[in-house]
C-alpha cells in the first residue's frame, strides 16, 4: 500500500479495489469482511460534464512534462495527484456528493506500472466533449440572469404579459363604458321566473352546458325534472327542494351594447318584503305570466301575486314594463293566439290603471321559458302570428336610462356581511364611488374608507350610477350597519328625518283609514314602522288639486296628504330633489294597502 495516498482521495480504477493484495490482510482474504466496508446506502455516482478535459495518464507522471498545480509539485515524481488522476473527482467536492471510497488502509497500493484501461477513458472524453442538455438550459439560465441583471428583459416576457395585461385593461374598460341595466322578473308563485332567467343565462353563456346537465341528473333524482334550469338563480337548498324562491337571486349577463344584471324576485306572499328590496334596485321590470289554464286565473283575481308585483313596480319608480306570456308550449295553450289575446285584453285596462302606458310603456312577448323559445332568438315555426321581436333583443334596443352622474353620492344598503373585513351591498342611486375615497354613512354619521370595489364579482376602481356593487370597506363594523343605511358623500350628506309629509294613494283597504292608524313603510332599502299622526288633505285624482282640507278619514281609491312619524330615524329625500328616495309603499297584515311620495321633511 502506498503511504503517500490520502486515504479519500479517488482510485485510478476499480480493479484496484478488487485485487486487496499482500497488504495487512496475509495470505487469505476474508471477502465478508471487504464488503461489510463498502457503503452501499451511498448516493449513485453523477459526473460532472462541466468538469475540466481528463487527461489520461499512460506512464510514469513527470512534472517537466504536464504542467500541475503547485500542491502537486511536493508530491513525488512517480505518483500522480489524485485530482489529475481523476479530474471529476476534483471539481465534485463543490458542486456534486463525491461517492464513498473504502478506507485506503484496507486497499491495496495501485499497480506501479500506472495503467488505465483506455475505453473509460475515451467515454470521459465523450462525455465532456459532447454539449449535453444541462449545459445548453445552464446557459439559457445564465443568459437570461444576465438580462435580467443589466435591466433588459426576455423577449418572451416582453411580449406576452403586456398583450395579457392590454386585454384585461381594454375588457375592463369596455364594461365600464357599456350601460348598466338592472332587470327584475315579478310575477305570480310558478309563473316560471327562476326558469327564464336560468335559461337566459345559458343563451348568453353564463352557465355552461355541462353544468346545466349536472343540475338536470340533480333535480331528475329528486324528481323535479323542469325545475334544473331555476338551479342556476336558486342557488339555495331550501329554495331547490321547495321549488319557491325565497330571497333575491342575482346574476348578470351581456349584450354588444349593455351590461344587464338580473334580478330574481319571490313570488309567494310570504316573500313580498324581499321583492320590494329587490324592485327598489331595478330599472326594468319583466312581469311573467303563466298561459296555462288556471293558472293565469289564480294569479290575476284578487290576493294573486300579479297584481301586488305589477303595482309595487310602478311604485318602486320602474318605469318600462316588458310582459312574458310564458308556458306557451303548455299542452293547455299549443302556441294559441287566442289563449295570449286573452291574457293579454285582461292586463292592459289593470296595468293602465296602476300608471303605466299601454302604448309606451308596456310590451308582451309570446315565450316559453323551458324550451327558450322567443327569447334570444324568434321562433317562428312553432309561433307565426307573431311579428315582434325576441325578447333579448328588445331590451337591448330601448333607450338609454337617465341617471345622475355627475350628482351627489347616494347608495342605500341592501345587505351586509363580514369576509375579512366588512362588505356591504346596494346599488349606486346617483353619482360616483371610487377605490379610496372616504364617504359618510348616514343616518349613524360614521366616516368610511372604501378599499375594494366589486361590480358583478369584478374587481374595479370605480363605479358609477346604476350598477350594483359589493363595496369592502374600514371604520364601520358589521353590527353597525342596517338595511337602509345610505352611503353618501361627505360634504353633501342625505337627509334624515323621523316626520314627515307625503302624498299617499290607498290601493286597496277594506276599511277607513283615520289618524293614528300604523303601517309598515317600505323606502328604497329601509323597512319601518309609522303612524299617521295627521290627515292634512283630500287630492282630486284628475286634477291634483286639493279639494278638502282635515277630512276626517280616508279609503280606498282617495289620494291624501299626510303627516306620517317614523319609530326610528330614516334616510330620505323629497320626490322633487331625489326620486329614488322619495318613494314609498304601505304594507298591512301582509298586503299593500298603499303608496305615495315624500313632500316634505319636518323633523
Amino acid at each position: 500500500m502506498d503511504p503517500d495516498r490520502n486515504e479519500g482521495a479517488a482510485l485510478d480504477s476499480w480493479e484496484e479495489q478488487a485485487d486487496p493484495g499482500p497488504g495487512n490482510h496475509g495470505d487469505t482474504v476474508d471477502i465478508g469482511s471487504e464488503f461489510s466496508a463498502l457503503n452501499v446506502n451511498a448516493k449513485p455516482f453523477v459526473p460532472n460534464v462541466n468538469a475540466p478535459a481528463f487527461v489520461p495518464n499512460f506512464g510514469n507522471f513527470t512534472p517537466k512534462t504536464e504542467p500541475c498545480n503547485n500542491e502537486d509539485t511536493d508530491k513525488p515524481s512517480g505518483q500522480a495527484s489524485p485530482a489529475q488522476d481523476s479530474g471529476i473527482a476534483e471539481t465534485e467536492d463543490e458542486t456534486t456528493p463525491q461517492h464513498p471510497v473504502p478506507d485506503a488502509s484496507e486497499t491495496p497500493p495501485p499497480d506501479q506500472d500506472g495503467e488505465a484501461e483506455p475505453e473509460e477513458d475515451e467515454e470521459e472524453e465523450e462525455l465532456n466533449s459532447s454539449p449535453s442538455s444541462e449545459e445548453e438550459l445552464g446557459a439559457r439560465a445564465v443568459t437570461e440572469t444576465v438580462a435580467q441583471s443589466s435591466g433588459k428583459s426576455s423577449p418572451s416576457v416582453a411580449v406576452k404579459k403586456p398583450k395579457k395585461y392590454e386585454e384585461e385593461e381594454e375588457d375592463k374598460e369596455r364594461k365600464t363604458e357599456m350601460e348598466h341595466v338592472n332587470v327584475i322578473f315579478i310575477g305570480h308563485v310558478d309563473a316560471g321566473k327562476s326558469t327564464i332567467g336560468g335559461h337566459i343565462m345559458y343563451l348568453t353563456g353564463q352557465v355552461d352546458k355541462r353544468t346545466l346537465e349536472k343540475y338536470e341528473r340533480e333535480a331528475k333524482e329528486k324528481n323535479r325534472e323542469s325545475w334544473y334550469l331555476s338551479w342556476a338563480l336558486d342557488t339555495n337548498l331550501e329554495e331547490r327542494e321547495k321549488g319557491k324562491t325565497v330571497e333575491v337571486g342575482r346574476a348578470n349577463f351581456e349584450t354588444e351594447k349593455k351590461h344587464f344584471t338580473i334580478l330574481d324576485a319571490p313570488g309567494h306572499r310570504s316573500f313580498v318584503p324581499n321583492m320590494i328590496c329587490g324592485a327598489a334596485q331595478a330599472d326594468l321590470a319583466v312581469l311573467v305570466i303563466s298561459a296555462r289554464k288556471g293558472e293565469f286565473e289564480t294569479g290575476f283575481e284578487r290576493g294573486g301575486q300579479t297584481r301586488e308585483h305589477a303595482m309595487l313596480a310602478k311604485t318602486a319608480g320602474v318605469k318600462h314594463l316588458v310582459v312574458l306570456i310564458n308556458k306557451m308550449d303548455d299542452p293547455t295553450v299549443e302556441w294559441s293566439e287566442e289563449r295570449y289575446e286573452l291574457c293579454k285584453t285582461k292586463l292592459v285596462p289593470f296595468l293602465k290603471k296602476n300608471g303605466f302606458n299601454p302604448k309606451k310603456d308596456v310590451f308582451f312577448i309570446p315565450v316559453s321559458g323551458i324550451t327558450g323559445a322567443n327569447l334570444k332568438e324568434k321562433a317562428g315555426g312553432v309561433c307565426p302570428w307573431y311579428t315582434g321581436p325576441a325578447f333579448i333583443p328588445y331590451i337591448d334596443s330601448l333607450p338609454s336610462l337617465g341617471r345622475k352622474q355627475d350628482g351627489p353620492l347616494r347608495m342605500p344598503i341592501t345587505d351586509r356581511f363580514k369576509d375579512m373585513g366588512t362588505i356591504l351591498l346596494g346599488k349606486i342611486e346617483g353619482g360616483k364611488i371610487k377605490k379610496g375615497d372616504s364617504v359618510l354613512m348616514m343616518p349613524n354619521k360614521t366616516n368610511v374608507e372604501i378599499l375594494q370595489i366589486l361590480s358583478d364579482e369584478d374587481d374595479t376602481t370605480e363605479a358609477k350610477a346604476g350598477e350594483n356593487v359589493k363595496l369592502k370597506v374600514r371604520g364601520i363594523e358589521e353590527d353597525d350597519v342596517s338595511p337602509g343605511f345610505v352611503l353618501c358623500e361627505i360634504n353633501s350628506p342625505c337627509h334624515t328625518c323621523k316626520v314627515f309629509d307625503a302624498q299617499i294613494l290607498i290601493a286597496e283597504h277594506k276599511s277607513i283609514i283615520c289618524a293614528g292608524y300604523g303601517a309598515v313603510l317600505h323606502i328604497h332599502t329601509a323597512v319601518e314602522e309609522v303612524q299617521i299622526t295627521t290627515l292634512i288633505a283630500l287630492v282630486d285624482k284628475k286634477t291634483g288639486k286639493t279639494i278638502k282640507q282635515r277630512p276626517r278619514f280616508i279609503k280606498q281609491e282617495q289620494i291624501a296628504i299626510a303627516r306620517f312619524e317614523c319609530a326610528g330615524v330614516l334616510c330620505m329625500e323629497t320626490f322633487s330633489d331625489f326620486q329614488q328616495m322619495g318613494r314609498f309603499t304601505l304594507r298591512d297584515e301582509g298586503k299593500t294597502i298603499g303608496f305615495g311620495k315624500v313632500l316634505k321633511l319636518v323633523n
